[in-house]
């Protein structure tokens, strides 16, 4: 197994229930333990998706995957890109869709805890509780976005995070110990088999897909915006990137939709 493993040992059962975040936790709470053989073959389905079709397809072959071996409702797949912000590669639905442009446009939910501590982030209930309080912007966005639940797993490749497999249910409840376990098995294969992708040799007639190739293209919009709030404000990168945020929170908006405006200077953040 790549990744998850050395997770494990080395968080442990994680934080208690009042001092951080749920990760870990729910792998050894109750709940009847998956056959080993059921389980193997569940992720042998998502590592199969390597030779199944195109590469450029694979990151939404291992989406529909997920959600097919795994007790939810939905399923994204989201990277660091050379910035070292979150790229999404694929999204199962359009809910999955909307919490990964969520987390991004807020810089605020499971995904960026789960790549900081390397160890699986869990929110079992978003409409109440310790996890709004939590992420209280978050939590508030997701749940109009149609997910209760969430589970961030961290893609890791030796010894390093490479991005997230973010799922969601759409009702309030906790991955029972043997799906939690199936579901860092499946971030491990997820792992697996983009890296595998990465290592295929590129050539002129052929560079590889654009998800690979170009991992950061699907975010042009708010880096030139946030280019043109620095001119336009007199900041840097980091207080440009969270005034575009600001805004999108004010507007109740994606980041992506507000920077959309800032190019086409529809909003000029109130400068004349």
């Amino acid at each position: 197994m790549i990744g998850g493993e050395a997770v494990r040992r080395e968080h442990g059962r994680g934080e208690g229930p009042d001092d951080g975040p749920e990760y870990g936790r729910d792998a050894e709470e109750g709940g009847n333990s998956a056959a080993p053989a059921e389980s193997s073959v569940s992720v042998s389905e998502i590592t199969a998706e390597l030779r199944s079709g195109p590469l450029e397809q694979l990151p939404a072959r291992l989406c529909a995957a997920c959600v097919r071996v795994l007790p939810v409702a939905g399923a994204s797949i989201s990277v660091l890109g050379g910035s070292g912000a979150r790229v999404t590669l694929s999204a199962s639905d359009e809910s999955a869709a909307r919490l990964a442009e969520i987390q991004y446009s807020l810089g605020e939910g499971l995904c960026r805890q789960a790549i900081e501590l390397r160890a699986p982030v869990s929110a079992s209930d978003l409409t109440q509780g310790r996890d709004v309080h939590r992420w209280p912007l978050f939590a508030r966005q997701a749940v109009a976005a149609g997910a209760d639940c969430v589970f961030s797993i961290p893609l890791d490749m030796a010894g390093s995070v490479m991005g997230t497999l973010d799922l969601y249910g759409a009702s309030p409840r906790a991955l029972p110990g043997d799906a939690m376990r199936l579901a860092l098995r499946a971030g491990d294969a997820v792992a697996l088999a983009l890296s595998v992708s990465h290592l295929r040799q590129p050539d002129a007639a052929d560079p590889g897909p654009a998800w690979v190739t170009e991992p950061e293209a699907g975010h042009e919009e708010v880096f030139k915006a946030t280019g043109m709030l620095m001119v336009r404000l007199g900041v840097d990168a980091d207080t440009a990137m969270a005034r575009l945020r600001g805004r999108a929170f004010a507007l109740d908006r994606t980041v992506t939709e507000v920077a959309r405006d800032v190019i086409d200077r529809t909003d000029d953040f109130g400068i004349r």
